[in-house]
């Protein structure tokens, strides 16, 4: 067995057992590991309709083939779950340094299972599994938790929840190495309803290789790609993500005040230019990672702390109609320290505004708090972050994401969400294929499962007419399927800044073996795909679920070089589930189970949907 440790935790946190099971290295091939073998647990493991915060779902921690391998950005982990957020499959990727650290104590998965009647943690050191009390962490932030756990065990590395994921928001997020998130879907809620804080991590195994040789020299010839390609090597490093924030905007794509406008002339001052000129103390980066994307920065008092990513600019700049770098990074390091998504926690407090805007939300509802809900306001995002995730005041509506805040006051249709969770910072109506991605992505409203944005906007691999409909179902279609093979084998999608298809399968195929091709490795993305499909369907998460905002589809751009513009959906959704081989209610059909080798669903969805 190469590429994989070829062990499974299974931790009963009720009865607080530990058991050790063998990896099936066929399914792991099948599947590549990670996301793909995570899922599919899930969905063999945990019975329809459970409520995604009782002790009967389930929480697994994946890594995959290639995490923690000597091939470039392989510090990749996932977390896989029902999402309480949005009731689908819960799938949230993390960067950093804990995924390899997890690895190289021989394990590949944990699935943690039942709830602790008191608050632990888990400690492994290699062989060594431990489920400890946790009441001194209880309570704290991340970084508390992470200085404490880093103290005793000198050399581990720490994953955490924040008080948002004990407080059960339905926007927490999973924190590790201080400020790298699984961000998405309430994940820390999960983890939460559960009791366990945290899981501190030490290992001194090996990755095992299949061609040590053949690795060191693919390797190297993947790391050469990236440091020539002008993206991965320039703009990514030099400004971080938020390199996009001026390119979005000038494209007439930046969301402003919850999608109401689509373009702001005070964008830059909110660009990763910016933040490099007046806040950047240096950039930073994930395991064996040359692009190096992250950022640290300094904050008003002096404090040094990780940056924001280009989504977080957003969600509490532009989205919010604030244009304040200080307040952004100061919301930014909230999100860390507390355990919440940025995104959903920017897009909440960008509804709320709306709402109040619009006199759903009175004076008298928020009097009490000492914070407005009025657009460009910077102590607003601050104060109203940490509030969410104390479930202090009107907090305690904020914290379970817009929708649910929206619905409540009768207004669903000023969420700018799917299946419940936020859209990220592109405005789908100028970006006809990302906007489809939106529309069909298993976990909800996701940027980053299918990152259309590289051909409609960066051009990669080729760029595409941004607001054409043709062939945009068949290009959404192979960069879901590729995302979430990549996902899967354990790397960074923003590698896709200069590698294609055949790099990943030279890659996987010197780590692993002579396992795949370019068509099966793809296929096996496109089966990871398809099982969260069903996973989804048996939820009772069907086509019907597969929409955009009211707004983005009936209210045209009212600005910017995008002006006039609609998200043409009903055209496009049609042919997306043909070229999936899915019937006409986006059900996946026997034909296509088959071909994918899902045989053993067949006739499934028609036995659960009824």
């Amino acid at each position: 067995m190469y590429g994989y440790m070829g062990k499974i935790l299974r931790i009963n946190l009720t009865d607080r057992t530990v058991k050790k099971e063998d990896l099936d290295f066929e399914l792991a091939k099948k599947y590549l590991g990670s996301r793909g073998l995570g899922v599919k647990i899930m969905m063999d493991e945990v019975p329809a309709n459970v409520d995604p915060l009782s002790p009967e779902n389930k929480l697994i921690i994946a890594s995959g083939g290639l995490t923690g391998a000597p091939v470039p950005t392989s510090g990749r982990y996932m977390v896989i779950t029902k999402s309480p957020l949005t009731g689908t499959i819960g799938i949230s990727n993390s960067g950093g340094f804990w995924g390899p650290q997890f690895k190289a104590t021989g394990h590949d998965l944990i699935i943690f299972e039942g709830k602790a009647d008191k608050p632990v943690y888990l400690y492994i050191n290699d062989d060594q599994v431990e489920i400890r009390d946790a009441d001194h962490l209880w309570g704290k932030t991340v970084s508390e938790t992470t200085k404490i756990l880093e103290e005793e065990f000198e050399g581990c590395k720490t994953l955490a929840i924040g008080p948002g994921g004990e407080n059960l928001s339905l926007i927490s997020s999973i924190i590790n190495d201080v400020d790298r998130a699984a961000g998405r879907g309430g994940v820390g809620a999960v983890m939460g309803s559960k009791n366990l804080k945290a899981i501190a991590v030490k290992g001194s195994k090996k990755v095992p290789l299949y061609d040590e040789e053949k690795t060191k020299e693919v390797s190297r010839a993947k790391v050469q790609i990236l440091r020539e390609d002008p993206v991965a090597s320039g703009g990514l490093p030099s400004y971080g993500s938020a390199v996009l924030v001026n390119i979005i905007n000038e494209s007439g794509i930046l969301p402003v005040k919850n999608f109401q406008e689509s373009y702001t002339d005070e964008a830059d001052k909110i660009s990763g230019e910016s933040l490099a000129e007046k806040h950047l103390v240096k950039n930073s980066a994930c395991y064996r990672c040359p692009i190096a994307c992250g950022r640290v920065v300094k904050m008003a008092d002096g404090s040094i702390v990780g940056g924001p990513e280009y989504e977080t600019i957003w969600a509490f700049g532009a989205d919010c109609a604030v244009y304040d770098l200080e307040a952004i990074n100061e919301a930014n390091m909230l999100c860390n320290e507390y355990g919440l998504d940025t995104i959903s926690t920017g897009a909440t407090i960008a509804a709320a505004m709306e709402l109040y805007q619009r006199g759903y939300i009175k004076d008298e509802d928020i009097a009490a708090d000492g914070l407005s809900l009025s657009w460009g306001d910077p102590k607003a995002i601050v104060g109203w972050t940490k509030k969410m995730a104390l479930r202090e005041g009107f907090g305690d509506k904020l914290a379970d994401g817009s929708y649910r805040l929206a619905q409540s006051y009768g207004a669903p249709d000023l969420s700018m969400s799917v299946k419940k969770q936020e859209l990220p910072a592109y405005d789908p109506r100028g970006v006809q294929g990302h906007g489809l991605t939106y529309a069909v992505n298993n976990r909800g409203g996701c940027h980053i499962k299918g990152y259309m944005i590289s051909p409609e906007i960066l051009g990669y691999p080729e760029k595409l007419d941004r607001f054409s409909l043709e062939g945009k179902a068949a290009y959404t279609k192979i960069f879901l399927d590729l995302t979430a093979a990549i996902d899967s084998i354990g790397l960074c999608v923003f590698s896709t800044f200069g590698l294609g298809l055949p790099d990943y399968v030279h890659m996987y195929n010197a780590v692993v073996g002579d396992v795949h091709t370019d068509e099966s490795l793809l296929e096996a993305g496109e089966r990871i795909w398809n099982l969260e499909k069903l996973f989804n369907l048996r939820e009772g998460i069907d086509s019907k679920e597969d929409k955009l905002p009211k707004r983005l589809l009936e209210d045209p751009i009212e600005n910017g070089p995008s002006k006039g513009y609609v998200h043409k959906l009903d055209e496009l959704l049609p042919e997306y589930y043909a070229v999936r081989g899915w019937d006409e209610n986006g059900i996946p059909t026997e034909e296509t189970l088959e071909r994918l080798g899902l045989e053993e669903y067949k006739g499934y969805i028609v036995k659960e949907m009824a």
